[in-house]
């Protein structure tokens, strides 16, 4: 039977752990928090910033006369990657899955350092 000393088990768990505690992270699923290190997430888009949230795909249409930087909100707490809507584009973003997470509004992303 294999067996592992404690030097090697001891040395695991925290490495364990660690891996485990990024899995449980909200937006883990995504594979990155909302932006780019430096661009958080800040206010909610503005009225012109439309959406239309289905299981598999959230349509963002950019409705105003300037970019927009957004992201989606969820009801778990999941923030995909941001991205840029020139005026009249539509980004695409996850839908609410077949979990059924809702899919709250869409956020702007700050382009400052936070």
């Amino acid at each position: 039977m294999f067996t592992l000393s404690r030097s090697i088990a001891r040395a695991s768990v925290p490495v364990l752990l660690a891996a485990a505690a990024g899995l449980a992270q909200p937006g883990a699923a995504y594979g990155a928090p909302a932006g780019e290190p430096g661009e958080p997430v800040s206010a909610t888009a503005p009225a012109c910033v439309q959406y239309a949230a289905s299981w598999r795909y959230t349509f963002v249409t950019n409705n105003c006369d300037t970019p927009q930087r957004l992201t989606v909100r969820y009801r778990d707490a999941a923030t995909p990657p941001c991205r840029t809507a020139a005026p009249g584009d539509t980004v695409t973003f996850p839908g609410y899955g077949v979990g059924g997470d809702e899919v709250l509004g869409v956020n702007l992303c700050s382009c400052e350092a936070g």
